[in-house]
């Protein structure tokens, strides 16, 4: 049995088997065991020994030969970390990254990001670019606690880019700190501790770009980790690089037409008629030189005023002269006499530019002192270009991020700076001018109202045969800056200013790219862009090109101060004079009694009589009705979106619109912040947009981009659909009633390529009390965003607090009738109520009345005594006619006798004794109805009235 256990061990060999470590023991002790290669391979293996302590470990450059069980240094060619691997090689994804995307669902909208998923790129490794969330991730087991570091590219704030590690109880980094900043350089280092324990990394990116272009990708590359205890091997220089002696903890690239193999020990050299770029691993053939691989600059001015024009290659030079068909290099030193210096600058005895002391001023040939009365006008105004100036640099950026040797971007020419040829036509020719911050000038007093606190103009002209593009940014850095124009082809020559509202912007870019596709080819270097001028105001440790008139003190004659708010000065003087009432002053030179600018209609000036504003009530009379609003409880900020809109990989985005439409100087404004990356770029003012994106990253609900004002100054607030140039057209909100629409107009002073006077907004508010939303805003039915030409945007603001105050005017009263002595008074409002607040309903009123039947009781009592009484008045006067009657008849009898003759009458009156006579009429028993017919009168032909009477004959008859 002995012999043949011994055969069997004689047949075992080191390839067939590995040393590893069992897990540490809470001693923290471990055995070292033999594992096979082979399943088949289970017999014959060394017997497991007694291992190093588990807090073992090796310096840098060496490793653990684990037969041994002792640290032995790396060989030539080779590195090591020590207690740590590292991932600098990234042709294919290292053992034990794992890539993927997430799949997104937003409604009824699902995307397939199978295929978003970080990629290998050689010297780096690349992340996505669409809507997807893109994570690579590395499992890591720490022995003792150490530290994970990477280099990282971030240079597209149209990607969220986040790093953050999960523990044993599934943990993550603090969220504060997981958000990567954007890049300030090439390439950022970035270094986290890690706790021992099982340690599991993650980079994600999710972009959100809704342009037409693709936001930039995230590049990884030098991932080290440290802390696990040990390594087992040394890693092999990746093609390159090299490590000439043993024990290298890292290896050194190779130089610039050199290269090498993996696991090199040294760099060879290139062929004369090839070249290679630094850590290169093989060398390229040289192509023929041709015109656009050189270009041509001025040597500084002499004693003389003389430069020489100079032609030079671009560096490094890859091209050979000695090629068929290759050109030659222009010969160099043709003398041209030297453009002036620049404003502000003075040329001193070395031929130089040199500023102007503090207090002076020059057109850039001498110096002089401003006079008293006035102070110099501080900024930098570059227009002549015969050297580099010292706050602007040049530098090119790769289209892939990858290192470059090119560092001159743009090259002075005299009259202007260009954009010198680039390796590959998709580089960006970069040209950061940077600056300290702004001070206003004594004159132009500082306040919260103030838009511009500087401006920087420039002329440019780009001349293309390809799909070139020039951008302009500006920002806190160089990396951090925000693209805040851009111009596609061919551009004339034309001018271009941007204001600047906040002390943070203090970096400005021009990046100039031939092509966005990418290609190792550079046919079209011809292509190119020039900026004629620069001129950037009131910069801190600017120089002065004019001096301003100002305003002086009474003490001291010299010294210069602000005029008084709501005060403007007189031309040539230092005198101050008071402006108009309800004016402001005009902010970009308070000189002139022109720089009194009347508020619009329904707005009051400020104290610091620097901007117009609106208390939020308003006055109107309207059809020969005064109405009257108060719209504070809309003055308010409030937020409101615009319908879903997609992008092409079905990411859901809204704009966004906040609003605060009044108030008084310690009022709140309205914000809209780009909550991208950690710069939190944010604007302020009436009204501004900006583009959100629904999203569970970053643990808020909407990402927040691309913000911009549509309204910092209130232009004023009127019933009428045009105002300064602003109109409101009413077909784009057909009115509903007879009451009019209020219209609160703003504008906005920064200027872009397509709104080149700014951008302009009005918001029209009118009175509907069937709303019961509290904001209730919607843009015109023709332009879902608001706007139709992206610079004039309108909207209507439904709302019940939108309608004039309540008056006495807007109720009625309603009397009840008088119940049991009592009668109640009502008051409602008239319908439909278009009335809000104001006056309130009078209280009912009760108050005691007196009621119908007793009114009818008196009324007929009355009329009964009435009538009794004209009754008896009636018979005594039918009496008394009937006696005149009868004295009457008498004397007509009498008259008859003596024809002709008229007896005197004695009296017409009744005599004493004539009552008894009289009544022998009534003696006749006659019917009643007989009576009154004899009583009846009957009128004679000659007009009078015919009496019968009755002789004493007749009577008797009559009594017989």
């Amino acid at each position: 049995m002995s012999k043949l256990s011994f055969g069997v061990l004689n047949t075992i060999s080191a390839s067939d088997y590995h040393f590893e470590y069992t897990d540490c023991d809470v001693l923290g002790s471990r055995w070292r065991v033999a594992i096979p290669n082979k399943p088949e391979t289970c017999t014959g293996l060394p017997d497991p020994v007694k291992g190093t302590q588990c807090t073992f470990t090796c310096n840098e450059g060496e490793f653990l030969d684990m037969r041994t069980q002792e640290c032995q240094k790396c060989a030539a060619g080779t590195y090591s970390l020590g207690t740590g691997v590292a991932f600098d090689e990234w042709d294919s994804l290292p053992t034990g990254f794992v890539t993927h995307g997430i799949n997104m669902n937003f409604g009824d909208t699902y995307t397939n990001c199978s295929n978003s998923t970080w990629i290998p790129k050689g010297d780096y490794i690349a992340s996505n670019t669409d809507e997807c969330t893109s994570t690579l991730s590395y499992a890591v087991s720490l022995k003792k606690p150490g530290s994970v570091s990477f280099q990282y590219i971030y240079p597209d704030n149209h990607m969220f880019f986040e790093f953050y590690v999960q523990n044993d109880q599934c943990q993550s980094t603090d969220s504060q700190n997981r958000w990567m900043r954007i890049s300030e350089s090439d390439w950022d280092y970035h270094y986290v501790p890690l706790s021992s324990g099982n340690n599991v990394l993650y980079w994600r990116t999710t972009g959100f770009s809704l342009s037409a272009n693709t936001a930039k990708p995230v590049l990884l590359k030098n991932i080290a980790i440290s802390g696990v205890s040990y390594t087992s091997e040394c890693f092999h220089c990746k093609p390159g690089t090299y490590s000439d002696k043993p024990g290298a903890a890292r290896c050194v690239p190779c130089a610039a037409n050199s290269y090498s193999n993996k696991g090199a020990t040294a760099c060879q050299t290139c062929d004369m008629d090839k070249y290679s770029g630094i850590g290169s691993g093989a060398c390229t053939q040289r192509p023929a030189c041709k015109t656009s691989d050189y270009f041509y600059t001025h040597t500084p001015c002499d004693s003389s005023a003389q430069t020489q024009l100079m032609y030079k290659w671009t560096e490094p030079k890859i091209c050979s002269e000695s090629l068929e068909g290759a050109v030659k290099l222009p010969a160099s030193g043709e003398m041209m006499s030297c453009p002036p210096c620049n404003p502000g600058f003075f040329s001193s005895n070395s031929s130089s530019c040199e500023p102007c002391p503090r207090g002076f001023y020059s057109n850039g040939t001498e110096c002089s002192e401003c006079p008293a009365g006035t102070e110099p006008v501080v900024g930098f105004e570059y227009k002549w270009w015969n050297k580099m100036p010292s706050n602007m640099r040049s530098s090119v950026l790769s289209s892939e991020y990858s290192s470059t040797d090119r560092s001159t971007g743009w090259e002075v020419a005299g009259e202007y700076i260009y954009t010198t040829p680039s390796d590959q036509d998709s580089d960006y020719m970069m040209l950061t001018l940077t600056v300290p911050g702004y001070s206003l000038p004594h004159s132009l007093r500082e306040d919260n109202e103030r838009v511009e606190l500087s401006r920087i103009t420039f002329v440019f002209e780009t001349k293309c045969t390809a799909d070139c593009k020039l951008y302009f940014m500006a920002g806190q850095n160089e990396r951090n800056n925000m693209v805040v124009e851009s111009w596609s082809g061919t551009i004339g020559k034309q001018s271009y200013s941007y204001l600047i509202k906040t002390n943070s912007t203090v970096s400005f870019s021009w990046g100039f790219q031939r092509t966005g596709a990418f290609d190792m080819k550079n046919e079209y270097s011809s292509d190119l862009a020039k900026i004629y001028s620069v001129h950037l105001t009131n910069v801190i440790g600017g120089v002065a090109s004019e001096c301003r008139q100002c305003a002086l003190t009474g003490t001291d004659s010299d010294s210069c101060v602000s005029c008084a708010p709501g005060h403007y000065m007189v031309y040539g003087t230092g005198v101050c004079r008071h402006c108009p009432p309800n004016t402001i002053i005009r902010p970009e030179q308070p000189v002139g009694k022109e720089a009194c600018i009347p508020c619009g209609p329904n707005t009051y000036s400020n104290k610091g009589r620097s901007a117009c504003m609106s208390d939020c009530t308003l006055a109107l009379d309207h059809k020969g009705e005064s109405l009257y609003y108060d719209f504070s409880s809309m003055g308010n900020i409030t937020g409101f979106q615009s319908s879903p809109r997609f992008t092409s990989k079905g990411l859901q985005y809204f704009h966004h619109f906040s609003v605060a439409l009044c108030g008084a100087e310690s009022r709140a404004v309205a914000s809209c912040v780009e909550n991208v990356t950690e710069s939190k770029r944010e604007v302020k003012g009436y009204i501004c947009q900006s583009t959100v994106v629904p999203s569970e990253i970053r643990g808020q609900s909407v990402v927040s981009s691309q913000p911009f004002s549509i309204g910092d100054t209130l232009i004023g607030v009127t019933t009428e659909s045009k105002l300064d140039d602003i109109s409101s057209f009413v077909d784009n909100f057909p009115v509903e009633s007879d009451l009019p629409d209020v219209i609160f107009y703003y504008r906005s002073r920064e200027t872009t390529q397509a709104c080149k006077n700014g951008r302009s907004s009005s918001i029209r508010l009118r009175c509907d009390p069937s709303v019961t939303v509290k904001n209730y805003i919607s843009p015109p039915s023709n332009c879902s965003e608001g706007t139709c030409d992206g610079c004039s945007f309108h909207f209507l603001w439904r709302s019940q607090q939108a309608c004039p105050l309540c008056s006495e005017s807007n109720y009625k009263e309603i009397v009840s009738a008088c119940i049991q002595g009592i009668q109640r008074t009502t008051y409602v409002w008239q319908q439909p109520l278009r009335c809000t607040g104001g006056v309130s309903l009078p209280p009912l009123k009760i108050s005691t009345c007196v009621t119908l039947d007793f009114w009818l009781k008196f009324g007929v009592s009355i009329g009964t005594v009435a009538a009794v009484l004209l009754i008896t008045i009636s018979c005594y006067f039918w009496k008394r006619t009937r006696k005149l009657q009868y004295k009457y008849s008498k004397l007509m009898m009498t008259a008859g006798d003596k024809e002709c003759e008229l007896p005197a009458a004695d009296s017409c009156a009744i005599m004493e004794g004539e009552d008894a006579e009289d009544d022998l009429i009534y003696l006749s028993k006659k019917p009643f109805f007989r009576k009154i017919k004899s009583f009846s009168r009957e009128r004679t032909s000659d007009g009078f009235d015919s009496v019968p009477l009755k002789s004493s004959a007749a009577q008797e008859i009559e009594m017989s």
